[in-house]
């Protein structure tokens, strides 16, 4: 995908109170079993962007509506992470995380049951719920299990699933739809979730955490109802899903329920999502910023898949095996991103690989069947290393001046905003779908209906130039470590 969610996109826990004391072996342990839990939702977050043409064919859908498959899982994560650190913490991190397992498998078993694109969206919803819970309590149970000095090994165990579940995810979706039918891209969750739950009960303890005291259930219900409608009217604007009036409900609710909730976390201690953290320089440039990236990036997932099966006649186990390229561009960027940010700084680094992303988004738009599939592969992987050293670089000044005590709320406001970019990128990217297809005057998907919709979220990308441009070149230093010549 073209924001992995990778572990430093998630909220950061609070400490506990008493840590368990395990050696090496256990605290190892303990990563391994909650990473197992995480190598099955990261598979099957990027797979399934490879069955879309399959269940489009499947349940007699437009191609087009076929993004709702993606963007209510993505919705789902959004409005219910916030909730995953105060239910860890009132709860306990190890039974909230063996629920969201059981929330996310059941989703999972109902999917591959699904007869029509409603009743997956339904179910994608139940799943996105058990997802939004697992990889947040996750973090906690890996901090919470492990002593200070073993954590820098202990979150690289944890931190393997981004890595590798995103290589594996499209390719394994392309070998089960080419030797079976496409439930089975949902039912292979099951063995593997089950194998996961069975060594979170065995090797992870149980951690003690302060009482969070009352949940901020207004505040949840606005934020929720807000972030909901914005997301249900891009998905639906423009492509006959839902009448227009029924829309404008939507954005007037989607309006009355933000404006509700900014008056509500005005009078909060500790707001649900706290809004004023964007007075520092440095996280707002991140979360605009990041924005505009991912309104550009995000379609990329929902777009591909049809641009070479659907408009090139690609196999399934082609186009899989094709965008592993991008994977692999986004695991060799993770060491690069801190050797460069040393030597030129959060400003130019953000700002110089976020124009390479927005030119190498656009490329696809020119995939033609003359394309050779080597370039196509060579595209793909420095996609994927431009955007991952932009994204790095952007999680990570976030936090630059965000004072201690304000990194859990600050890490939950960016994985909201972070899930927001993404369902409005897709929900874009579909939009430009429908217009291109419109301008030609058939129904046909073939490659030139891609053009305007890569052109259009490669421009979108750009729109975040000066927003890192703005920033103060000395920004983030303290992080990054650079310094300027005149200050040497």
């Amino acid at each position: 995908m073209s924001d992995l969610p990778a572990a430093q996109d998630v909220p950061l826990p609070p400490r506990p109170v008493e840590p368990p004391p395990p050696g090496s072996t256990g605290s190892r342990l303990a990563s391994l079993a909650v990473a197992s839990a995480l190598f099955m939702e990261f598979i099957d977050s990027t797979s399934l962007s490879t069955a879309l043409p399959t269940l489009a064919r499947a349940f007699n859908a437009d191609p087009v509506h076929l993004k709702l498959a993606l963007t209510s899982y993505i919705l789902a994560l959004a409005v219910f992470v916030p909730v995953s650190g105060w239910a860890a913490e009132k709860f306990g991190a190890r039974r909230v995380f063996l629920i969201a397992m059981t929330v996310f498998l059941t989703g999972s078993v109902l999917n591959g049951f699904s007869t029509s694109l409603p009743q997956l969206v339904v179910f994608r919803i139940i799943q996105g719920m058990g997802g939004a819970m697992m990889t947040p309590v996750a973090r906690l149970i890996v901090v919470g299990s492990t002593p200070r000095e073993k954590l820098l090994t202990a979150m690289g165990w944890f931190t393997m699933p981004a890595l590798v579940g995103p290589l594996i995810g499209p390719p394994l979706a392309g070998f089960v739809l080419s030797v079976a039918d496409w439930p089975w891209i949902f039912w292979l969750n099951v063995p593997v979730g089950i194998l996961g739950m069975a060594a979170v009960m065995r090797f992870v303890p149980h951690i003690r955490t302060p009482d969070p005291g009352r949940f901020d259930w207004s505040g949840f219900a606005l934020s929720a109802a807000a972030i909901t409608g914005v997301v249900a009217v891009a998905e639906t604007a423009g492509v006959g899903l839902i009448p227009w009036p029924l829309q404008i409900v939507l954005v007037v609710g989607a309006v009355a329920c933000g404006w509700g909730y900014l008056r509500v976390a005005a009078r909060k201690v500790r707001p649900i999502l706290d809004l004023g953290l964007l007075r520092y320089p440095t996280f707002r440039a991140s979360i605009v910023g990041g924005t505009f990236v991912r309104l550009g990036v995000g379609a990329g997932p929902f777009l591909m898949p049809l641009l070479l099966q659907m408009a090139l006649g690609w196999t399934p186990l082609q186009a899989g095996s094709v965008t592993l390229a991008g994977g692999l561009g986004v695991l060799g960027a993770r060491p690069f991103a801190a050797f460069v940010l040393k030597r030129v700084g959060f400003r130019v680094m953000l700002a110089s690989f976020v124009v390479i992303a927005g030119v190498l988004t656009a490329t696809p738009g020119f995939f033609t069947s003359a394309t050779p599939p080597a370039l196509i592969m060579l595209l793909l992987f420095l996609a994927g290393f431009s955007r991952a050293s932009q994204f790095i670089s952007a999680n990570t000044i976030a936090f630059a001046e965000i004072p201690t005590e304000k990194v859990p709320a600050a890490s939950t406001l960016q994985a909201v905003s972070q899930q927001i970019g993404l369902a409005l990128g897709i929900s874009f990217g579909g939009l430009m779908l429908h217009f291109a297809r419109g301008l030609a005057g058939h129904e046909t998907l073939t490659p030139a209906s891609f053009t305007l919709p890569y052109l259009a979220i490669g421009a979108v990308t750009l729109l975040a130039v000066p927003v890192y441009l703005a920033l103060d070149p000395r920004a983030g230093s303290n992080i990054s470590g650079h310094r300027r010549r005149d200050e040497a």
